[in-house]
């Protein structure tokens, strides 16, 4: 049998927000465009969605956080 490496893959924030919700917990397994966190700008949600298929190695965010344009929020093995 072969070695299985797994890359990671790091989801940034697209804008200067705060933390609304975390969809989902370290070690579930997500498909590409799944909801991963909801940002809050000027009272609209903003959802960051997983860019590919993987499973969730890393939530860098809390609930009421605030992020910036760039930030990592999360980190996926693919």
């Amino acid at each position: 049998m072969g070695v299985v490496t797994l890359a990671e893959l790091k989801v940034l924030s697209d804008l200067n927000a705060k933390v609304w919700k975390i969809e989902v917990a370290v070690g579930d397994t997500v498909e590409a465009d799944v909801t991963l966190i909801i940002l809050e700008s000027m009272k609209t949600e903003i959802p960051i969605d997983a860019p590919k298929a993987g499973k969730v190695a890393a939530i860098l965010v809390g609930e009421g956080d605030a992020v910036e344009e760039g930030q990592v929020v999360a980190v996926l093995n693919v």
